[in-house]
């Protein structure tokens, strides 16, 4: 078993940081009803995590390669863990909001090393096990996060989904400390600085527009001007850099661009109506959080086992049939969840989340696979990378997107002054102080959550159309198998 500690240093790190991807959703109840906020607020809380760790996680791999991957691993655990202790003991939700950006940049130093550090761990048969160690890992972060953060939230409140965070990092650098060896790329690439800055600007602009809604003021407008100057500024730095992030002429390649929409749309028809779902299951069926995360628990089974039984047949046929059904399906659970009616209860929704989890089962693996296949051997790392920086930020997108559908049926059945304290978590208290709201409230939130669902179902369907045109019937020719990640840029790839 000593082999096998550096293993255990790593994932640790990593479970924790994928897990708190999806661990604020059922918590997001009582955060509201503690810190008062409005439903932007909840937004940024999920938001602004993801948005940092997806715009940064190709950037800070080329750093590690160049100051030593398990320096900057370390790093982000240390600064993790303190961003994780200023949540847990944040006094409003500004305070909260600006914590969880600060996460967000210590998970993506973790998650751009992670797998370089497993490979310059393990060799041979020993690394394959390793990464498929890393990829069991990712999935049972997924089903695990709803639980755990129903389980804390219930217990001993909100607060403890973060707290948690600090024993575990303690164990994690005292592991990757002992037992975890240093490396480098002994030919560094320069850091793309320029690149990092205006993607980075680009993804943030956008999202905060989308979150603001509002779209004929001024501000909203200026900050979309923002986004689009900051695309085009980007566009022009890749292109006069000598080590780009993205090299841009990868998405010459049809089968490439159509992996990196479809991992964006699959991240937002899947995952990101999750969060307003667990409003309506906490707020306004008066479910607990441990309820609320054994209902989504449905989802996550059926993802793993799908994806376990995928694993063993995918070489039968092309991947495109896999990963265009599996978003199909996904379309198709979205749908199932827009039956949302006023006297509907939890149970409703359950075949729909097993639809998604089946879909997403069916599309992850081979999308990962594609991506890589896709491109130059050469270039396998980077493109794992941009595959999951634009997942991670197509489920920011999501949630400031399918928030605000959710947000206009609320506003269209309440009115926008009980839209405000419905959105921001307040439906018990409304309906506790006034009981004849109560049939308004449910049916408040059927409709923003049907009008939700369909949002998504179009996601699936889009992304669906992309694969099944874009991709080429023959796997492209590469040159060579990818091998293992041996750089931290190319670290960035998982299937979580």
């Amino acid at each position: 078993m000593r082999k096998w500690w550096p293993l255990v240093a790593i994932c640790t790190g990593a479970f924790m940081l994928l897990v708190d991807v999806t661990i604020v959703n059922v918590a997001l109840p009582d955060m509201a009803r503690q810190l008062h906020t409005t439903f932007p607020d909840l937004q940024w809380v999920i938001d602004l995590y993801a948005l940092v760790l997806g715009a940064l996680v190709l950037t800070v791999g080329s750093i590690a390669d160049r100051v030593g991957r398990k320096k900057l691993y370390l790093a982000g655990l240390v600064l993790f863990a303190a961003s994780s202790l200023t949540c847990g003991l944040a006094p409003n939700v500004a305070v909260l909001i600006a914590a969880r950006g600060v996460q967000g940049l210590g998970g993506a130093a973790m998650f751009a090393t992670t797998m370089a550090l497993i490979s310059s761990s393990y060799s041979g048969r020993d690394r394959g096990v390793a990464f498929g160690a890393w990829g069991a890992v990712n999935g049972a972060a997924a089903a695990v996060g709803p639980i755990a953060g129903g389980l804390l939230t219930a217990n001993f409140g909100w607060r403890w989904i973060f707290l948690v965070n600090l024993p575990v990092s303690v164990v994690a650098v005292a592991l990757t400390l002992k037992i975890v060896t240093e490396s480098r790329d002994p030919h560094p690439k320069r850091v793309d600085l320029a690149g990092m800055v205006t993607f980075t600007a680009a993804a943030a602009a956008l999202t905060y527009a989308l979150i603001r809604g509002a779209w004929a003021s001024p501000a909203t407008i200026a900050l979309l001007a923002v986004a689009v100057v900051a695309i085009a500024a980007f566009v022009v730095a890749e292109r006069r850099s000598d080590t780009p992030m993205l090299d841009l002429s990868l998405l010459k390649n049809s089968s490439f661009t159509a992996m990196l929409v479809a991992g964006a749309l699959l991240s937002a028809a899947a995952w990101a109506g999750m969060a307003y779902e667990s409003l309506w299951i906490q707020s306004v069926l008066g479910r607990s959080a441990i309820q609320a995360g054994l209902i989504f628990l449905p989802c996550a089974f059926a993802a793993f086992v799908t994806s376990a039984v995928v694993g063993r047949v995918m070489h039968r046929a092309h991947p495109r049939l896999f990963i265009g059904i599996g978003l199909l399906v996904i379309a198709a659970g979205a749908l199932a969840q827009a039956v949302i009616r006023t006297e509907s209860g939890w149970a409703v929704v359950i075949p729909g989340l097993v639809l998604v989890g089946i879909g997403a089962g069916l599309a992850l693996a081979p999308l990962s696979t594609t991506a890589m296949s896709a491109v130059p051997w050469q270039q396998a790392g980077m493109a794992g990378g941009a595959l999951s920086a634009f997942r991670q930020l197509g489920y920011a997108f999501g949630i400031a997107v399918l928030g605000e559908v959710f947000r206009g049926g609320l506003t269209q059945v309440a009115g926008s002054a009980l839209a405000a304290p419905l959105g921001g978590g307040e439906a018990g208290a409304v309906m506790a102080s006034s009981p004849r709201l109560a049939p308004l409230v449910h049916h408040a939130f059927a409709t923003g959550l049907d009008t939700m669902f369909l949002a998504a179902a179009g996601f699936g369907v889009v992304a669906a159309i992309a694969v099944f045109t874009l991709v080429k019937k023959a796997p492209a020719a590469t040159g060579a198998p990818s091998p293992a990640p041996e750089s931290a840029s190319a670290s960035a790839e998982v299937v979580a």
